[in-house]
């Protein structure tokens, strides 16, 4: 048991390193919460992972995504994570998608080759196509409500959509979901009420800018840009990650 792992194996026991060995998970956006579900995933021995994103690492990430770095502003987000995972784990098998999913892109992906599906992504339109599919496919779906415009780290918590509240995301989501006849869907979100940002503060969204937040059922809704923090999202990352896991696991690991 002396290897990379050895440590998470003493927790859940060698049969379910073996499955998550085995085990292929796709992440929908790679940035402030993706970034951190692929970091923990890769760290917990997943065997393979599909990263898609089309957004390239700009300076305004650095203070939230752990693949933002001076080193990578300007590099395709899902590269620059795959290298990461590589560092961590070798012989974990990464397929990199430099695309954004949204519903004309959806035929580019068999959902039927993932035993997980991680959704990170903003727009609503991309959210309700990965839940649909992946509802359809039969797969295990988890889903990331607004993590802008938050400073309570310890206010996150897992829940069926139904249940949330507050979060603005959630609602638009209950909303969709209910009319798409879903009836569950695991989610991560928090019932802070949102920050106002401060006015008078430039922030650039150009080539290498920042994606817009979209919270409408349509996917054309404001275009305004959300406050960050380095803590925020990535702690919804990691609950993401550990719920994933878990799911996977625990049968096999108590």
């Amino acid at each position: 048991m002396r290897d990379r792992f050895s440590r998470t194996q003493l927790l859940y026991g060698a049969l379910a390193m073996e499955k998550l060995a085995a085990t292929r998970v796709a992440v929908f956006g790679i940035g402030g919460v993706g970034g951190y579900v692929v970091e923990a995933l890769a760290r917990s021995g997943i065997g393979a992972l599909d990263l898609i994103d089309n957004d390239r690492v700009c300076f305004s990430n650095i203070n939230r995504q752990i693949i933002a770095t001076e080193k990578t502003v300007g590099r395709y987000k899902v590269e620059v994570a795959e290298e990461r995972v590589h560092d961590i784990n070798p012989d974990c098998e990464v397929r990199t998608f430099r695309t954004f999913f949204l519903p004309e892109t959806q035929d580019m992906f068999d959902f039927h080759d993932y035993d997980y599906v991680v959704d990170a992504i903003d727009t609503v339109t991309g959210k309700l196509a990965i839940i649909v599919k992946a509802k359809e496919a039969g797969v295990p779906v988890i889903s990331s409500m607004g993590a802008g415009n938050k400073i309570m780290a310890s206010m996150f918590e897992v829940a069926d959509i139904y249940s949330t509240s507050v979060c603005p995301l959630a609602k638009v989501m209950r909303h969709e979901c209910r009319k798409r006849g879903i009836d569950s869907l695991k989610v991560v979100y928090s019932r802070e009420k949102p920050v106002t940002p401060h006015k008078g503060m430039s922030i650039s969204s150009g080539q290498h800018g920042v994606s817009p937040l979209v919270t409408d059922g349509k996917g054309t809704g404001s275009r305004s840009i959300p406050g960050s923090t380095a803590f925020v999202p990535s702690v919804a990352g990691m609950i993401i990650a550990g719920e994933v896991i878990n799911d996977l696991t625990f049968a096999d690991s108590f």
